[in-house]
């Protein structure tokens, strides 16, 4: 055990007695920590000439690795934490890395991108982004002001800051973790030096996120020795947030099906399910503004057409994940892996295992429209056929397939109203693409192979931007067509359990009156017994001109924004490429009409809506 002695020491005994009872007790991290902290201190106070007596404490006692403190290096303490989230998964992710980096001395900042004020950049020395990227390479809403500021000519030149970004993505979309990719480039730009590579994530990003997450922590302690380098004893960050249940997006809870009923009448051309789950025995809770992760099963007529054309045996063992577990071919398929989307990454592996020189062009640099075009819309059946012949073992394909991603619903139901259930509405997809019929993987399952008794494995996934007001008496103005509709079903019943007395406006559309009207006894009932105060439907193809939801906001503008000098609070859920740009344009409108502003102070006005959380979207 390491024990300093009086001899040769600027220490007195007393002095010498606490630090012999201190430094055994302290762990690396905490040495290191200390080495820097006695070394800023040196520095601050060597004009007073003071620093002899702090420098004279020996290396040995800050642990191995330190130097002496008159020539250890300052190295800021206080960090910054930025995320940019729509669902919440990087609000959870840097919660998590937060909390990792408090226990490593760190002094943490940690808010949403559209929180931070953009002069304080700066004074920012050491800078973590963690984003999203949203629609077609867009950043998500509470990423939108810090994205704009940054690419403008206000942006500061940076060549003080320390930075790293981690990006969440989806590689089945053409621009795969664009905003993570344009914040790492105009960080640089502007002069910013990387701690550590930016990482880009797919859907199954726990490992990689852990990796980045032991490289933040070694650059920032500036050691290699720091606990958790290289993603050793460093959980997912975010993983270890404390929760009321075992069951998680890693764990799901397979939970029994109560309903499953249709919602369209007779005669529509659509089928829109509601489900009723049981979370009996499972400790998941939600709040109104949640989601539900449902991993679905592959249909098995595409499932039994792929082994077919390449020739596999059903029964093959393979591998069915990462941790190197192994099951028949025909389960791994069935439920563990994607085979639906194309992506490129997907494409590239495949050509390593294939003889086809079509396959080959297709990928040259000079293909890249082709390649797109190509992927849009297909599945792994065509690309089997499509450049046979393929002679190559199930246990060498199945590999390179991305794990079968689960599908996230807004969920329609408050807690406090249905204990332990859970109910989600899902539109089942079916269309024709390349001369073949094609399903959506999850809303397909649902509709024809779930019944009452059969289980489906879920999970909660918390979404913190899009949450009722904390207080009750609040006005709520609720816009969502079709399926979006369904949190604000949650919202209302919350609202009835809660007896709120503030106003509700319920903007609700789609395509018929009698067919399509989802959810319709229950907005009636709620009419009726004052838990809405205002309905306004909108459905398109029951009149010669096409009726949507904007319009009705437009036909409403002098109460709408009435309500909004009142405070009412806006909440948007669904389409996102059409419908929602097409709402906000109608508030746009209705601000500048009824409020007498400019088309970019009506804007203004709708992004510090939005930062005040008086904004709201859940858009898809």
């Amino acid at each position: 055990m390491l024990q300093l002695q009086v001899t040769n020491s600027p220490f007195n005994e007393e002095q010498i007695e606490l630090l012999n009872r201190l430094l055994p007790s302290l762990t690396d991290s905490q040495r290191i920590w200390l080495g820097g902290d006695l070394a800023a201190l040196s520095l601050q106070e060597s004009t007073a000439g003071s620093a002899a007596s702090v420098a004279a404490l020996p290396a040995a006692a800050l642990g191995a690795g330190a130097v002496p403190a008159a020539v250890q290096p300052v190295v800021s303490r206080e960090v910054t934490v930025l995320f940019g989230s729509q669902t919440g998964n990087c609000q959870r992710l840097a919660s998590g890395l937060s909390r990792k980096l408090e226990e490593q001395g760190f002094q943490v900042t940690t808010m949403a991108m559209n929180s931070f004020k953009p002069n304080v950049l700066k004074k920012t020395e050491n800078l973590l982004l963690l984003v999203s990227t949203h629609g077609e390479g867009e950043p998500p809403d509470n990423a939108r002001s810090f994205h704009e500021f940054l690419n403008s000519k206000r942006a500061p030149q940076l060549g003080h800051l320390r930075y790293s970004v981690l990006a969440l993505g989806d590689t089945s979309y053409e621009f795969f973790c664009q905003t993570g990719k344009d914040f790492d480039q105009k960080l640089e730009e502007l002069g910013g030096q990387r701690l550590s590579p930016r990482v880009d994530c797919d859907l199954d990003y726990d490992e990689q996120v852990a990796e980045w997450t032991g490289q933040v922590l070694s650059a920032l302690s500036g050691s290699q020795n720091a606990q958790g380098v290289a993603g050793q004893d460093v959980p997912a960050a975010g993983q270890a947030e404390p929760t009321q249940s075992a069951y998680s997006r890693n764990n799901p809870f397979h939970a029994e099906v109560l309903e499953n009923l249709n919602l369209n009448g007779r005669g529509s051309d659509r089928e829109t399910r509601h489900l009723e789950l049981s979370l009996a025995g499972s400790d998941l809770t939600f709040e109104p503004g949640d989601a539900l992760g449902v991993y679905p099963e592959n249909h098995p007529r595409l499932v039994e057409e792929i082994i077919a054309a390449m020739g596999w045996n059903p029964d093959e063992a393979v591998q069915l994940n990462k941790k190197g577990e192994e099951g028949p071919l025909k389960e791994a398929l069935l439920r563990h892996y994607e085979i639906t989307v194309l992506t490129k990454p997907l494409l590239e592996q495949a050509a390593g295992l294939s003889s086809s020189a079509a396959l080959q062009g297709l990928l040259g640099p000079d293909r890249q429209q082709d390649l797109k075009a190509y992927i849009q819309g297909r599945d792994l059946l065509d690309l089997i056929r499509d450049f046979a012949p393929w002679e190559v073992p199930a246990r060498s394909f199945v590999p390179i397939l991305r794990k079968l991603p689960a599908r996230l619903y807004s969920i329609a139901s408050s807690y406090k109203a249905n204990p332990d259930e859970v109910h989600f509405t899902v539109r089942a997809v079916r269309y024709q693409s390349h001369g073949r019929e094609r399903y959506g993987v999850c809303s397909v399952h649902c509709a024809e192979r779930v019944q009452p008794g059969d289980t489906l494995p879920v999970y909660i996934q918390n979404n913190p931007n899009f949450k009722l007001p904390a207080n009750p008496a609040v006005p709520v103005i609720m816009i969502g067509p079709g399926t979006g509709v369904a949190p604000f079903r949650s919202f209302l019943e919350e609202r009835e359990e809660q007896g709120a007395d503030g106003k509700t406006w319920l903007f609700y559309g789609d395509r018929h009156f009698v067919t399509d009207f989802l959810y319709q006894t229950d907005w009636q009932r709620m009419l009726k017994d004052g838990v809405l105060n205002k309905l306004d439907v909108a459905f398109s193809r029951d009149t010669e001109e096409k009726v949507y939801v904007q319009h009705r906001i437009l036909e409403h503008s002098r109460e709408l924004y009435t309500w909004l000098q009142e405070g009412a609070h806006i909440y948007v859920c669904g389409d996102e490429k059409h419908m929602a740009h097409d709402v906000q344009s109608a508030l746009i409108t209705v601000l500048q009409e009824e409020g007498g502003l400019s088309p970019e102070a009506a804007a203004a006005y709708l992004d510090s809506l939005q930062q005040e959380q008086r904004y709201q979207r859940d858009v898809y």
